[in-house]
């Protein structure tokens, strides 16, 4: 089943368009990524999706229900952390899990999500006092009390240390395995790799590419890149001449060169035939940062 459709969005304020077009669909179960730079259209595009902003144009349904016209059906099954969020500062953590309990009429186990995401110890903390990692776990608490079929998490582990955005990350994955739907926001190409089962890249309004992270790492411009420090110069003409070959970069006396395996293979070959030692020799695949470089032309941190 279609969790998420989203079919000829547009929008456009004071004129200026927004979002221009876009049209994806998600699958039950499914974790789906949005990535772009800023202004891309992302946020208009999931406050569409959310009920928040109504669009000029197109069609969006949520399990089927239209979130502009049917707020009380699509409230039932989405839950929403939105990027920027706050609550009364003197309400404790326990306090707004039982407030925000009280809005749905199966709500999920508030104590069962409290330590999934490590508020326990913070129960009796009013909001004001806990740390800006804290009031992230508890927004995405709120997201899921609910228990919703579809939930979008938007700048999800923002402000969390390493070790509670890996387990907000299996919190996401267990999700999925309990058959919920995930729409993702994120600047971070690593989440995205990881969690994504698919991605739309946003970029001016558009979709500029919508595919599986592997599928979309596979698009960038250079698949493999060989990083080393010879013992003694190797002409860059020779470099650029390799099949496959798309860059050739020299910094802090490494040369680093871009391409594919075949590449690789002709870069053994060149070091072997011109008796040439390359220190430190690294070869690394493309990562997501490299094909969404590519996409937009921006730095997505």
């Amino acid at each position: 089943m279609t969790a998420i459709e989203v079919r000829g969005l547009h929008k456009a304020y004071g004129g200026r368009k927004v979002v221009d077009g876009v049209s994806f669909e998600v699958g039950e179960g499914e974790v789906f990524g949005i990535l772009g730079p800023n202004g891309a259209g992302k946020t208009t595009t999931v406050e569409c999706v959310e009920g928040l902003r109504t669009p000029d144009e197109g069609r969006v349904r949520v399990c089927g229900y239209d979130p502009a016209t049917q707020r009380a059906e699509v409230t039932r099954v989405l839950g929403v952390q939105l990027q920027q969020s706050e609550l009364q500062a003197k309400l404790t953590v326990r306090e707004a899990l039982d407030l925000y309990a009280s809005f749905h009429e199966r709500p999920a186990d508030r104590q069962a999500l409290a330590e999934r995401l490590g508020l326990v110890p913070h129960l009796r903390t009013r909001f004001g006092k806990l740390s800006g990692g804290q009031q992230q776990r508890l927004f995405i608490a709120l997201a899921l009390l609910g228990d919703p079929r579809v939930v979008v998490l938007d700048e999800l582990t923002t402000g969390l240390d390493p070790r509670a955005r890996r387990e907000v990350w299996s919190l996401v994955e267990s999700l999925r395995d309990t058959g919920v739907t995930v729409l993702l926001v994120t600047h971070f190409m690593e989440e995205a790799q990881r969690l994504c089962d698919r991605i739309a890249v946003l970029d001016q309004g558009r979709i500029a590419a919508l595919d599986t992270p592997e599928g979309l790492i596979g698009r960038a411009s250079a698949a493999k890149e060989i990083s080393f420090a010879a013992n003694t110069p190797i002409d860059p003409a020779a470099l650029r001449s390799l099949p496959g070959a798309v860059s050739v970069r020299t910094a802090e006396g490494r040369t680093v060169v871009g391409g594919t395996d075949e590449t690789v293979t002709a870069f053994v070959s060149l070091l072997a035939r011109e008796g040439v030692t390359a220190g430190q020799l690294r070869v690394v695949d493309a990562t997501l940062d490299d094909a969404y470089l590519d996409l937009t032309g921006t730095d997505p941190r």
